[in-house]
C-alpha cells in the first residue's frame, strides 16, 4: 500500500485518461470511502450523481466551460450539497426543518466537499487519477434541470477520475509561512516570500508549458479576483432554499 503522507502530498489533476473501463467493485469501494468521511452531526448532507449518459456528458462539458475530460473520463460524478434526506428523516417525526440559514448551506458544503477529498484519495490509492470540476457553477440551474435535482439541494463540483494516461509534475504550493500559524493569525508583513513563491510557480509553468506560460500565483490570483464570480450563485441558491438567513 502507498504511504498515506506520500500519496497525499504527490497530488497532482489528471485531465488525460487511458481508455480502460474501471472495475464496478472499485466504483463501489470509492462511494464507501466517500461515505466513510466526517460528517457534522452525523447530517451526510451530501448525495453523489454518476453521469454516463454521454449526451449529458457533452451537455455538462458544454455548460462548464468546454472542458473535454468530462466526456473522456471513465467516470464521472456530480457532488451535490444535499438536505432532501433529512426533510425525509424529519417527516417521520411529524417536523419539518427551519430553511435558508447560512449555517445550514456552509454544513452541506462541508460535508460534501470532505466526501469528494475521501473519494479521490481512495481512488489515487488505487492507481487511479482525477479532477475537480468547478465549472458547473458556471450554470447550476441548467445542471440541476438536467440532472433533475431538487430545491434543498445544490451542484457544487464535477469530479472526473481514470487511470492516468500523463504523469504532470506536482504544482507547488504556498510556502508555510504564509498558510501555517501558531496561537494567532499572523498577516503577511514581507512581501519577499510571495515574490520568491511567484518565481517558483512561474518556473513551475515554464517548464509545464515548454516556455508558453511565464504567468505568477499573485498574477493569477490578481486576473481571476479582480472580476466578478459567478454572480448568479446567489440568486441559484437563493430558488433552491438557501436564503442565507
Amino acid at each position: 500500500m502507498t504511504d498515506v503522507l506520500s500519496l497525499i502530498k504527490n497530488h497532482k489533476s489528471i485531465r488525460k485518461f487511458q481508455d480502460r473501463p474501471i472495475a464496478e467493485g472499485l466504483v463501489l469501494d470509492l462511494i464507501e470511502a466517500a461515505q466513510a468521511a466526517p460528517t457534522s452531526s452525523f447530517m451526510q448532507a451530501y448525495s453523489i450523481i454518476r453521469v454516463n449518459d454521454s449526451n449529458k456528458r457533452r451537455e455538462i462539458a458544454r455548460l462548464s466551460g468546454n472542458q473535454p475530460y468530462i466526456e473522456e473520463a471513465p467516470l464521472f460524478f456530480v457532488f451535490c450539497g444535499d438536505l432532501n434526506h433529512i426533510h425525509e428523516a424529519l417527516k417521520l417525526h411529524s417536523k419539518s426543518m427551519k430553511m435558508g440559514y447560512t449555517e445550514t448551506f456552509l454544513l452541506a458544503a462541508v460535508d460534501v466537499s470532505l466526501a469528494a477529498q475521501n473519494l479521490l484519495i481512495a481512488a489515487e490509492s488505487r492507481g487511479l487519477g482525477g479532477v475537480y470540476i468547478g465549472g458547473i457553477r458556471n450554470n447550476p440551474q441548467e445542471i440541476s434541470d438536467l440532472l433533475k435535482i431538487p430545491p434543498h439541494a445544490f451542484p457544487i463540483f464535477g469530479m472526473c477520475l481514470g487511470y492516468p494516461a500523463q504523469q504532470p509534475e506536482v504544482k507547488p504550493r504556498l510556502p508555510k509561512k504564509m498558510i501555517y500559524m501558531m496561537d494567532e493569525y499572523k498577516p503577511l508583513v514581507n512581501s519577499d516570500i510571495l515574490r520568491t513563491y511567484d518565481e517558483v510557480v512561474k518556473s513551475y509553468y515554464i517548464k509545464r508549458t515548454g516556455g508558453k506560460l511565464q504567468i505568477t500565483w499573485s498574477h493569477q490570483m490578481a486576473e481571476k479576483m479582480e472580476g466578478e464570480l459567478r454572480p448568479h450563485m446567489r440568486e441559484y441558491l437563493t430558488n433552491q432554499g438557501f436564503q442565507m438567513k
